[in-house]
């Protein structure tokens, strides 16, 4: 059939249209390259022109109708993608690129088992199909397969296609198995995505430390732990300097080889160069703690004459490199930005420090007086004048690196994934994300999609600064990062948002914040509120702990979260704490100041929705489930109304929904 389309084009004309097709791939490549959002669209927009040119010379090109139908599936336009991918088949049957087309436009269709059928099919027609393979791999983990789709990913890897899709997609099933042998395939994978840069590592966390919790036989109490191994354990050390490890036995091992680098140099009175690097991993990982990790009344001392020591060596004068053992000492127990030797340190900058100590040197001090200059700019930080500076709160969560999201825009997201029009909106659109926490996912909206400006609001300061700074460093420009009090005043001016995105619900401390009056004043006809009609920080333990702060009047200091930490750890076999320990948040005093101190208010939830039940004024489009699968919006919408009538039987509250608003008039 491919020939009876072209038969009477010229050996000229064949050429031109080989030219333009190789074009078209060419800028098809490119919008799917690691390039800024700007460039990926306008690289996609001169595919669709080269693609264009073809189709009215030959309209039935099988290539350039498969391609046309990748740029239309990237667009969101899945209909008229299948439509073309069969329109290719149809010309030419034995296509296996345009049944691999089919099967990604499956997945996107939310048919992660009809999609495997149509890569099976591509595989039958060419068995080395890198794409079907990784397709099969996609469906595999999208049905809960973890395991087998992991071991797909890794076969990529191990040939050579370190597509970022792949990366992804092994750090996600990663996330999700169990690890219950010493594996040492699983611990190199692991040594691999800690090394391969861009990727979210922070997701990595319950991985790592199953695999270490097991080579390091920690489930002995009497397993032998050597400080020479652990220094020159790759994993170990990848681990410290860029993930969190949600293991009790990881905390305790942690402590133990900090105890032990700290005792070698008591005796010594060296720091040995065998263990700087170990060290400085040590520090590193502590500073994300929020300095969670607690220490016996020796070391404790030790430090401190550490300190003095540096203070003395400052006073003095003594050179710099005398000074980096004792400050990477220092810096494995205590942020240096809080040492009263502090001002001194500000004399350097931190390219003057070696290289291996850079890293700690910015988490422990440059980092955090960056964003100590961001919080001057808010009234919110004459309240943190109130604390002693190691009990500031921490920034929570901590991540390093956004997670991988194909480019795109919000009119697309909003022609396509909620089905709405989008010929009235205009060129940017605007966002807010109430409760950003520390903006990750704020950041990856500003990112990813083109046309958006984002303002990420959320009442910890310490969030507030630490987001700006890293959205400065990764040069994102169209994000703004306010407390409440600064949001509202804009709300107050009568400014409109086009889509307000729900993350963690204000705590009762925000007497002046609701989340209805926000949906109701600062959006217009059109827009979009999204949220999640479950509300986490829930746990027995949870609750346990806040009577406990209740009975005891007890303030978020570092060393009262320290005492609770401790309490739970020591008696973690008891089924009250169980799912406490399981979570990451545990593991960092943020973590565990936000859910203890500033629990979030489920009251927010309950008005939000209680407005968002008028039929009248708005309107359900879309709703997930807790895999991420699209929902009739009907019964959901049924649920809703039953709910706002006082029905407890229907209740959506607790189910973990993720549902879309329009706001219609």
């Amino acid at each position: 059939m491919q020939a009876q389309h072209s038969i009477h084009a010229t050996d000229e004309q064949r050429v031109q249209l080989a030219r333009l097709l190789l074009q078209a791939n060419l800028a098809y490549g490119e919008a799917n390259s690691p390039v800024s959002v700007v460039q990926s669209l306008k690289a996609r927009r001169e595919c669709r022109t080269y693609l264009g040119e073809i189709l009215d010379q030959d309209p039935g090109n099988a290539a350039a109708l498969g391609l046309l139908g990748r740029v239309e599936m990237d667009d969101g336009d899945l209909e008229q993608a299948q439509r073309l991918f069969t329109r290719s088949l149809s010309v030419d049957s034995n296509q296996p690129q345009q049944y691999t087309n089919l099967g990604y436009w499956a997945i996107r269709s939310e048919r992660p088992t009809l999609a495997e059928q149509h890569f099976a099919q591509a595989l039958e027609l060419d068995r080395q199909s890198a794409a079907a393979f990784c397709g099969i791999a996609h469906a595999k983990r999208i049905q809960g397969a973890f395991d087998v789709a992991y071991l797909h990913y890794r076969k990529l890897l191990q040939t050579g296609l370190e597509w970022p899709s792949v990366y992804s997609g092994m750090l996600q099933c990663a996330a999700n198995l169990d690890v219950n042998s010493a594996d040492p395939e699983l611990a190199q994978d692991a040594i691999a995505l800690l090394r391969h840069d861009g990727l979210p590592h922070q997701e990595l966390g319950r991985f790592v430390a199953a695999i270490i919790r097991q080579q390091y036989g920690l489930a002995d109490p009497d397993a032998q732990i050597s400080l020479e191994h652990a220094s020159q354990d790759s994993l170990l050390l990848l681990a410290l300097n860029k993930t969190l490890m949600p293991d009790p036995a990881v905390e305790e091992l942690v402590s133990l080889l900090r105890r032990s680098v700290l005792a070698e140099v008591a005796q010594t009175a060296e720091l040995r160069d065998e263990l700087q690097a170990l060290a400085l991993a040590l520090a590193v990982y502590n500073d994300r703690t929020g300095y969670a990790l607690t220490a016996d009344a020796d070391e404790e001392r030790l430090v401190d004459a550490i300190n003095s020591g540096i203070s003395a060596q400052l006073a003095l004068g003594d050179s710099q490199d005398s000074l980096i053992g004792s400050l990477i000492l220092s810096a494995m127990y205590g942020a240096l930005f809080h040492q009263n030797f502090a001002v001194q340190l500000g004399a350097w900058n931190l390219v003057d420090w070696p290289l291996a100590m850079q890293a700690a040197m910015a988490a422990s001090f440059y980092d955090r007086g960056a964003e100590e200059a961001i919080k001057q700019g808010f009234d919110e930080k004459s309240d943190e004048l109130l604390f002693e500076k190691t009990d500031l709160p921490q920034a929570w969560p901590s991540w390093s690196t956004l997670s991988y999201h194909t480019p795109s825009s919000l009119k697309a997201t909003l022609a396509n994934e909620l089905g709405l029009a989008t010929d009235a909106c205009p060129d940017t659109l605007r966002m807010m994300v109430c409760g950003a926490r520390s903006g990750q996912r704020a950041m990856e909206l500003a990112y990813y999609l083109s046309d958006v400006e984002v303002i990420a609001v959320d009442e910890s300061l310490a969030n507030i600064a630490k987001a700006t700074r890293m959205a400065e460093d990764m040069g994102i420009n169209n994000i703004v990062f306010w407390p409440w009090s600064v949001a509202r005043r804009f709300l107050a001016d009568d400014h409109k948002v086009h889509w307000i995105e729900i993350g963690r619900l204000p705590s009762a401390n925000m007497t002046k914040v609701s989340l209805a009056e926000i949906a109701c004043s600062g959006t217009a006809s059109g827009a979009i509120v999204h949220m999640h009609t479950g509300v986490g920080e829930q746990t027995g333990g949870d609750r346990h702990i806040r009577e406990l702060i209740a009975r005891h009047n007890l303030q978020p200091t570092r060393p009262a979260l320290r005492q609770l930490r401790k309490m739970v750890l020591n008696n973690r076999q008891d089924p009250v704490w169980t799912e406490l320990v399981a979570d990451p948040d545990f593991y960092a005093l943020g973590g565990c100041r936000d859910r203890w101190f500033a629990e979030q208010d489920p009251q927010q939830l309950n008005e939000l929705m209680a407005l968002v039940s008028n039929e009248v004024d708005w309107k359900l489009v879309k709703a997930r489930d807790t895999d991420g699968h699209s929902l009739a919006t009907g019964p959901v919408q049924k649920q809703i109304r039953a709910e706002a009538l006082g029905s407890e039987v229907q209740s959506v509250m607790g189910q973990g929904l993720s549902v879309y608003f329009q706001r219609r008039r």
